[in-house]
C-alpha cells in the first residue's frame, strides 16, 4: 500500500494557483520535501492533513480518502508546524500531555506517554520547566515531542532544524533518522537545508510553482556520472578550457572550477594529456561528485523555475 497518493490535485487561493494538478505516489520511508519559497510545500502538507480543502482531484493517505475521512487521517499523523507554536505558560510535560489528550488518550495514559516522549527527545530533566524559558533548540524538541506523543504512523516535520546551532541540528537529525527505525513511522521532512535531506532521507520530492518536478528515490538524483570530472588549475582556467573543448570534451566553468565531460571511453588521463600539451598545471582533478544541492538547482533550472534566495 502506498503511503500517499495524489491524483490531479488542484488548489487555488483566489487567482493564485498553489497546486497545479499534482499527481504523486510516495512509498513509506523518509521523504524530503524541497522547493523555493512559495513553491506549494506548506499547502501540500496541509492538504495531506485535511486542513485545506482542495478544488479538484483526490488525496489518499494510508489508502484513506482525506476529503471523506480527515479526522481518521489526522489520527495517524504527527505534525510539527514551522514557527514557534508552543504555549509558553505551559511546562513541557503539560504541553505534551495536552497534545496526547487531543489525540484521544485518557489523562493518565496521556501523562505517561508525555513522560516517555520527552525523555526520548532529550527533555526528561527539563519537563517540569515552562516552555517560555526554553532555548530555541529545546522548543524544537518540545514541538517534536508533541508530534510524536500520539504514536503517529506518519510524521510531518516543517523546518525542524530552523534556528538550531550545529550541535542542536545534528542531534535533531539523529532523532529524525532514529524515529522510523524505532517506531516504524514514515517521515516527511520539509526544509530548505538540502544537506539535512541528504543525511536523513531516502526519497525526495521537488516542487516549484505548484508543480512536482521530481518525485522518487534520492540515490539516482545524486548519482555520480561516469566520465565527468572536476578540474582546477594554476592561473586562468580559460587556458585549459579551450584546449579541452578542442580535444572533444564538454566543459562548463563555475568560478575557478571546470566541470569536464570527457569523450566516451576516455578517462582522466585524457584531461592530463591535454593539460601537459597546453602547458597548464593542474592543481585538482577528481570525479565530479553530484550533491543534492547541485541536483536541486539543476532540476529547477531545467524546469525554468526560480531558485530560492540564499
Amino acid at each position: 500500500m502506498a503511503l500517499i497518493e495524489l491524483d490531479r490535485v488542484d488548489k487555488r487561493y483566489g487567482e493564485l494557483r498553489a497546486l497545479k494538478e499534482v499527481s504523486l505516489t510516495l512509498e513509506p520511508g523518509r521523504i524530503g520535501l524541497l522547493g523555493p519559497n512559495g513553491a506549494g510545500k506548506s499547502t501540500l502538507l496541509k492538504t495531506l492533513l485535511g486542513l485545506l480543502p482542495f478544488d479538484a482531484g483526490a488525496v489518499k493517505v494510508f489508502d484513506l480518502d482525506v476529503a471523506r475521512s480527515p479526522f481518521e487521517v489526522r489520527s495517524r499523523i504527527g505534525y510539527m508546524p514551522e514557527g514557534d507554536s508552543v504555549m509558553p505558560e505551559l511546562t513541557a510535560l503539560e504541553y505534551a500531555t495536552f497534545a496526547a489528550e487531543l489525540c484521544g488518550l485518557p489523562k493518565r495514559e496521556a501523562t505517561g506517554r508525555a513522560h516517555q516522549v520527552l525523555h526520548y527527545v532529550g527533555l526528561g530533566e527539563a519537563r517540569y520547566r515552562q516552555l517560555g524559558g526554553f532555548s530555541t533548540g529545546m522548543r524544537q524538541r518540545a514541538r517534536l515531542a508533541q508530534a510524536l506523543v500520539g504514536d503517529p504512523k506518519l510524521l510531518l516535520l516543517d523546518e525542524p532544524t530552523s534556528g538550531l546551532d550545529p550541535r542542536g541540528r545534528d542531534e535533531m537529525l539523529a532523532l529524525i533518522l532514529d524515529i522510523p527505525a524505532r517506531t516504524g513511522a514514515s517521515v516527511i521532512l520539509s526544509t530548505h537545508i538540502l544537506p539535512d535531506v541528504e543525511k536523513t532521507c531516502d526519497q525526495v520530492v521537488v516542487v516549484a510553482q505548484g508543480e512536482v518536478l521530481y518525485a522518487g528515490a534520492l540515490a539516482p538524483l545524486v548519482a555520480t556520472e561516469a566520465g565527468l570530472f572536476e578540474v582546477r588549475v594554476k592561473g586562468d582556467p580559460e587556458r585549459l578550457r579551450q584546449p579541452l573543448a578542442l580535444a572533444g570534451c564538454v566543459v562548463t566553468r563555475s568560478g575557478s572550477t571546470l566541470e569536464v565531460r570527457v569523450p566516451a571511453g576516455a578517462t582522466a588521463d585524457h584531461i592530463l594529456a591535454t593539460a601537459v600539451e597546453a602547458g597548464v598545471q593542474i592543481r585538482h582533478l577528481a570525479p565530479f561528485v553530484q550533491t543534492l544541492e547541485r541536483a536541486f538547482f539543476a532540476t529547477l533550472e531545467k524546469a525554468g523555475a526560480t531558485a530560492p534566495e540564499a
